[in-house]
């Protein structure tokens, strides 16, 4: 059936406990439902030269457990220290941020194109893969593109934490980030999990090598 008419008179806002959007359906009309959660705004954390960059359960008003299913981390206008280039890099602690050493396995691929078109790659990122390793994980893939220190280079996206607080599962997250590198643009994604069944109670950032300059991470949860 071709799509030729939406029947706005007939859109249906439910309650917002419902979490869903609905349209009547007839034959000339789409027939849709869009259901899910609330974002629910907890912490921003702006850096400044920072070397590192943690959100730790019960401090500073920030929440990382039960509370939501599912907690976002997004990044804005990351940018690493005059020092040199850089890749973005995260962990996660079950000991209150004690320690940053949660075992992890994952797989990581990469979209990349350049300014002049003479390049494009989609590629899985084998280097970037961890394998049961309590390094911390890259979230920009590219080993030869890492975020640079020009002023036009920077890095933003978002990492997916599902269930932290669980004492039954893993802990899987997704995450997906774009960063401009001299002439070029990449896409990363990450997808894998922290392979204990204690709850994570913090999440902390740093670049590879100096700091992280500027740019914010701001987090949600999501009901």
């Amino acid at each position: 059936m071709a799509l030729n008419k939406l029947k706005y008179n007939s859109l249906n806002l439910t309650p917002a406990a419902n979490k869903a959007i609905g349209f009547d359906s007839d034959a000339d009309a789409l027939e849709a439902t869009l259901s899910g959660g609330s974002m629910t705004f907890i912490k921003k954390l702006t850096a400044s030269s920072s070397s590192t960059l943690s959100f730790v359960d019960g401090s500073s008003d920030v929440v990382l457990d039960s509370t939501y299913k599912e907690y976002i981390f997004i990044f804005t206008n990351i940018h690493p220290s005059p020092s040199g280039n850089a890749h973005f890099l995260f962990n996660l602690s079950a000991d209150t941020g004690s320690n940053y050493n949660v075992t992890k396995t994952t797989t990581a691929f990469h979209a990349r194109h350049d300014e002049g078109d003479g390049d494009t790659t989609l590629s899985y990122s084998t280097s970037s893969d961890l394998a049961q390793s309590t390094a911390f994980q890259q979230l920009t893939t590219e080993v030869t593109f890492p975020i640079a220190t020009n002023a036009d280079e920077h890095l933003c996206g978002t990492l997916h934490l599902f269930n932290p607080s669980s004492t039954t599962f893993v802990k899987h997250f997704i995450s997906e980030t774009l960063n401009y590198s001299s002439t070029y643009s990449t896409s990363n994604f990450i997808a894998g999990y922290g392979n204990t069944t204690s709850a994570v109670d913090a999440v902390q950032f740093k670049m590879t090598s100096g700091n992280i300059d500027a740019g914010t991470i701001t987090l949600y949860g999501i009901n």
